[in-house]
């Protein structure tokens, strides 16, 4: 089957993630505006929108953050309800947040496995709850070499004296470790430099390749144009359009999300 075969198969399946309806409003304030979402098998789904168009509260209802004022939120086709983002984790949707959510007091391999330690086998596991240290550390080189993001040292270094840029890539390893559904990515290379940057560009697709479909949220659009299968297009609260790198420039992509220009059709895949 062609590349163009699987995509159109792709598209024909159950999405992984999907909402129908979503509606969020604070007071008077209507953050997600009746919209809808589909995340489907394999995929990079970039979701762009001006500042304040509500793409940050929709990641939030569909990463446990935040729970909806209506609508529906569907795992594989099934309805399901994120009283928080532990309940997304257990269904293995992981994120990486804006504002990263590491602890700078922690070192690395235990940023990489909070809330997941892996204790000693055996008693001093079980009954003393000892934590493994040496395995935890060693599991956390390994990753951060392999996404090639390890750029210091000391695995068990003090996440508060890293770089902006090496706080995020502890983000983004933790993400890739333990998400088995769906990653969640809001703005990964907002704080990277380029070469930090491109290495999180080829994770995404490393990812993607392996068959585990990513949401990414940029404002940086040749990032989105070079990685994403489709564009969500968010303006108002509500999603306006889904297109195409294929069928649509970045000024096409622009104009829609700030109204210069209307979709063909609103909503739908348009590729």
């Amino acid at each position: 089957m062609d590349q163009e075969g699987v995509i159109m198969n792709r598209y024909e399946q159950t999405p992984v993630l999907q909402a129908k309806g979503l509606v969020k409003r604070y007071g008077r304030v209507t953050a997600i505006d009746n919209t809808d979402f589909e995340l489907y098998p394999g995929e990079i789904l970039a979701v762009i929108g001006d500042n304040g168009a509500g793409k940050s509260s929709l990641i939030k209802a569909l990463s446990g953050a935040l729970v909806p004022d209506a609508g529906e939120i569907l795992v594989d086709g099934k309805a399901t309800l994120f009283k928080n983002p532990l309940d997304a984790r257990s269904q293995g949707i992981e994120t990486v947040y804006q504002n990263l959510a590491v602890s700078p007091a922690l070192n690395i391999a235990d940023n990489l496995y909070l809330g997941r330690e892996i204790r000693k086998p055996g008693i001093l596991g079980r009954v003393f709850r000892m934590l493994d240290k040496k395995k935890m550390h060693e599991a956390a080189r390994n990753k951060m070499s392999e996404l090639g993001l390890l750029t210091i040292q000391n695995i068990g270094q003090a996440v508060e004296t890293l770089s902006g840029g090496q706080r995020q890539g502890v983000a983004v390893a933790r993400t890739a470790m333990f998400g088995s559904r769906v990653v969640i990515m809001d703005e990964p290379t907002a704080a990277l430099g380029v070469k930090e940057s491109r290495r999180v560009l080829n994770l995404i697709r490393q990812v993607r390749d392996k068959g585990l479909p990513v949401v990414l949220i940029s404002h940086n659009m040749p990032h989105v144009f070079e990685v994403a299968d489709r564009i969500h297009i968010h303006r108002l609260g509500k999603r306006i359009a889904v297109i195409s790198p294929k069928t649509h420039s970045m000024s096409d992509a622009v104009a829609i999300m700030t109204g210069a220009m209307e979709p063909d059709q609103p909503g739908s895949l348009q590729a």
